[in-house]
């Protein structure tokens, strides 16, 4: 997720560890130790640009290195706190705040190696945005109330608050999976498989992608008081010899595509226009397929290039009053009587 919303997460656990005298300094200890994991950034390399995305949310992020990422806070930590606070209970703080990092990460979408050296596979739970502010504030506000009245009822409520909203999500997630299923079996659709997430800032609604023999189809479900269905569009799923019938199978480029379907669960679509393999799961509105990002394709490059990366996330005025209406409901249909194909 979002560093504020790690760091606030990560601060309201470590206050569970604190006393009524050292609420601020726990706290802000929490804050960075739920900060940390994200370091992985700074892994990258300026001929490959597919490196970052293979060690973003890996072994910092993993379960098996949170006792490790954890010492290495408490370490720094302590020479500045260490005549009010023992290494013991900054180390628990520590602990807190980085582990609920990794955790709060696999609950979106993007993919967290949580059981990394054992597993590469990418976690995703997809209960929650990574960006939601409904999540993040109640949860900043409990923590400074807690911290300025030193009182730690205030604290377990954001504690509360963080449980309540993820398994609110974890609810409204096979809410819209059910109604993911039925738009496609309502087209006539095997779904050979499906995932969900949540759209920007909200648990209402949701981007369905779902793909039925060579075409996967994009549609958002709305999922309030009843569910409601914004259909969408469809593409045909990245082919080789259909795409890009010329790139040399050996070459770097070819191998970087297989990076990037390991990185997009294999959820991969392709630009004509602008010859780019692109990750269907994220776009701008939850219905439409145009891509964040993708890896540019380029047959003149030599075989051993890698391919280079791409980002379009502009959103334009229509698009955001596209999204207000398709989450207010006045763009998505209540019932599947009438044509629900693409």
């Amino acid at each position: 997720m979002d560093p504020l919303s790690q760091g606030t997460v990560g601060a309201a656990f470590a206050l569970s560890t604190a006393n009524k005298n050292n609420l601020l300094k726990i706290g802000f200890i929490g804050f960075v130790a739920g900060l940390t994991p994200d370091l992985d950034v700074f892994i990258k390399s300026s001929t490959d640009p597919l490196l970052s995305l293979e060690y973003h949310r890996q072994f910092t992020h993993s379960l098996f290195f949170t006792p490790f990422g954890s010492l290495f806070v408490a370490l720094l930590a302590y020479p500045l706190f260490k005549k009010s606070i023992n290494f013991k209970t900054i180390y628990l703080a520590c602990f807190f705040g980085y582990a609920t990092h990794g955790l709060l990460d696999a609950c979106t979408s993007y993919g967290t190696q949580l059981f990394w050296p054992f597993s590469n596979e990418r976690v995703t739970w997809n209960n929650i945005s990574i960006i939601d502010p409904l999540f993040t504030i109640p949860i900043l506000t409990f923590v400074v109330i807690s911290i300025k009245t030193k009182k730690k009822l205030f604290n377990y409520f954001a504690i509360g608050w963080t449980i309540f909203y993820l398994t609110l999500g974890l609810i409204q997630y096979e809410r819209a999976l059910s109604s993911a299923k039925q738009l496609a079996y309502s087209r006539g659709h095997d779904v050979e498989r499906l995932t969900l997430k949540p759209s920007f800032g909200n648990l209402i609604l949701w981007k369905s992608i779902y793909q039925h023999e060579e075409y996967f189809y994009v549609d958002a479900i709305r999922t309030f008081q009843s569910s409601s269905w914004c259909f969408g569009d469809n593409i045909r799923a990245f082919n080789y010899e259909l795409h890009l019938p010329d790139l040399d199978k050996e070459s770097q480029q070819s191998k970087d595509i297989e990076r990037f379907r390991w990185f997009s669960q294999d959820y991969l679509g392709f630009d004509h226009e602008r010859k780019i393999v692109t990750d269907i799961r994220y776009s701008m509105i939850p219905n439409q397929i145009e891509p964040l990002w993708g890896i540019l394709i380029d047959n003149n490059r030599e075989k051993d290039e890698h391919a280079l990366w791409w980002t379009g996330r502009s959103l334009s005025k229509t698009q955001l009053e596209l999204f207000k209406k398709m989450l207010s409901g006045k763009e998505c249909r209540n019932n599947l009587n009438k044509k629900a194909t693409h």
